[in-house]
């Protein structure tokens, strides 16, 4: 009984994905065009980079490639990765890799140089909130994780190791990398690793795609008394961790 009930859950969350696709790839790509925008806006602060962003600038300066292509370029490195590890991209994954440093790119064309720092710290700020709306509407939309975040979570199942140790342990290689290369790293970088988790978090919760509309899953009827009530709660939350966030 209790499988059947859980099958029956599975189905109908996937009917109400399905019903609800327009608003899936509405979150989708405005999430990974506004992921790109606010890494551009880190870039144009110039008061320190998010730790992947630190090595792709690194990369950038010593290949005279521009960051977005960087990033595109290690996001289908990294996806890469995912064949010895067995992962499944999806469309989000792929989406993710074309898009967020193509964006990024034509958004540094569009934007001046800042050099006021009373201009450079809101621009910094404003950008790391940004991201975190940004990540809670791509991931919030259940097409795949970013490539990055895809090589944590397989990390994660191959080692046995914490997800916060794996993005920690991943996150810390390339931030020292990056610095090496040359890269940004300052009060941005600290800033982003702080909130970040926190306003994924946050921003993951409101974009959050609900089962049904009044957060209660009544199911069909197969016999006299039937009837299962789904918690508001578990239909406003139903979406990831923030730890695939980033």
């Amino acid at each position: 009984m209790h499988q059947a009930t859980r099958a029956s859950g599975i189905r109908s969350t996937g009917a109400v994905l399905n019903k609800r696709i327009p608003r899936r790839l509405l979150q989708l790509y405005g999430g990974l065009t506004l992921y790109g925008a606010s890494m551009a806006l880190m870039v144009r602060a110039g008061l320190g980079l998010d730790p992947w962003d630190v090595f792709h600038q690194g990369v950038a300066e010593h290949t005279g490639l521009s960051i977005g292509m960087v990033v595109n370029i290690t996001g289908a490195l990294v996806l890469l990765l995912w064949i010895p590890l067995r992962e499944r991209p999806g469309l989000g994954t792929l989406s993710n890799v074309l898009l967020i440093g193509t964006t990024m790119d034509l958004t540094l064309r569009l934007l001046p140089e800042v050099t006021a720092l009373g201009a450079r710290v809101p621009l910094m700020l404003g950008a790391v909130v940004l991201n975190g709306a940004a990540t809670g509407l791509y991931i919030s939309a259940r097409f795949g994780p970013g490539p990055r975040d895809g090589l944590m979570t397989a990390l994660h199942r191959i080692t046995g190791r914490s997800i916060r140790l794996m993005r920690t342990a991943l996150e810390v290689t390339v931030l020292v990398s990056g610095v090496l290369l040359g890269g940004t790293a300052g009060v941005g970088t600290v800033v982003y690793a702080v909130a970040i988790g926190p306003l994924a978090q946050f921003f993951l919760r409101i974009f959050a795609i609900r089962e049904t509309e009044s957060g209660m899953d009544f199911e069909e009827r197969r016999g006299a008394g039937i009837l299962r009530l789904r918690s508001r709660r578990m239909s406003r939350y139903p979406g990831p961790s923030c730890a695939d966030a980033g």
